[in-house]
């Protein structure tokens, strides 16, 4: 099977492809405006998800990768704020768990949030995150 690309629509020729839609939208939802993540990004969160998915991903699967981007673009307070304390949590299990496997789906977007510059500084102070 041919892989889609989320690329087609990012010129607006053809619309904005579905993939971005709803990556936009599950950003919204952990309120983090989708312009304040540059385009790069977004695709770059697409095509790790549809690595991760067998090129299939659902609405929760960019839910769950929204909610990272969040929490590292956001920082801990502003996203506590918006989410609550019980996301929050779950954001920091799972930095501490993809600062232990370098390869896992969450390290590689707070590693493409790091190297985007859209880590929160406080957050990276505390975390210690840093990319080589």
């Amino acid at each position: 099977m041919a892989r889609s690309s989320p690329f087609l629509g990012v010129f607006g020729r053809f619309g904005r492809s579905e993939s971005l839609r709803t990556l936009d939208k599950v950003l919204r939802v952990v309120d983090l405006h989708p312009n304040l993540v540059p385009e790069a990004v977004k695709l770059t969160v697409v095509s790790l998800l549809m690595d991760a998915y067998a090129e299939d991903p659902r609405e929760p699967h960019y839910r769950h990768a929204a909610e990272l981007i969040g929490y590292v673009a956001l920082g801990a307070d502003g996203f506590t704020v918006a989410n609550g304390e019980t996301a929050a949590n779950d954001a920091e299990r799972r930095i501490e768990a993809a600062l232990a496997d370098e390869d896992s789906l969450d390290a590689k977007l707070i590693l493409l949030a790091l190297h985007s510059s859209i880590v929160h500084p406080a957050l990276k102070e505390a975390w210690q995150l840093e990319s080589d």
